[in-house]
């Protein structure tokens, strides 16, 4: 047999390939957790699904579908994700604190617990002082809290002292997250 002169890779070897990038996919997510095509909205919850699962945030703040293959930018109004439904029950999170687990369910149906790796934050519009309330969902992507869920977190707050003030928040895994118009709730402007 003849040698050819190019080399193979050994076998198992996982070539590198160069990721298509689409510019702008005609994919918007309203604020009220809604993902459109082309202005009409997206009915098969499953066809969202898939979407979702390779949603990425960019350092910009851009929003992008990513596969292997390809990727694309998509719009997001607010967040990605929508927090509909809490879950509260008992959790021994071994560090003496309150000993309690908030999880969410998205929109979606992701289920996400509140703790250090799935902070809570609260933002205040700073026009109005309307709370809107996310947790991160993935890096990167958050849910924002519906407001019948975050009626839910403040009927479970209670007070703690923070750099010398009462706030009001909740804990969940041994982590306080405060709710109200505490120094540090995110105070950025939109």
């Amino acid at each position: 047999m003849e040698k050819t002169g190019g080399t193979v890779p050994p076998a198992g070897t996982v070539l590198a390939r160069a990721r298509m990038e689409c510019g702008n996919y005609a994919i918007r997510i309203a604020r009220d957790g809604t993902w459109y095509y082309k202005g009409s909205p997206i009915q098969r919850k499953p066809l969202v699904c898939l979407f979702a699962s390779v949603l990425k945030r960019g350092e910009d703040g851009s929003y992008w579908l990513e596969t292997p293959a390809e990727r694309g930018r998509i719009e997001v109004e607010d967040a990605p994700f929508l927090a509909v439904e809490l879950f509260w029950r008992d959790c021994d999170c071994g560090c003496g604190v309150p000993q309690q687990c908030l999880t969410f369910r998205t929109n979606l149906d992701e289920m996400v617990t509140a703790g250090a790796e799935h902070p809570i934050r609260v933002h205040l519009d700073p026009r109005t002082r309307e709370p809107r309330p996310y947790i991160l969902v993935r890096p990167g992507l958050e849910a924002r809290i519906s407001r019948a869920v975050f009626y839910e977190l403040v009927a479970l707050a209670q007070p703690e002292t923070i750099d010398g003030r009462e706030v009001l928040g909740v804990w969940s895994e041994g982590v306080f997250f405060p709710i109200d118009e505490a120094p540090a709730l995110d105070m950025a402007a939109d």
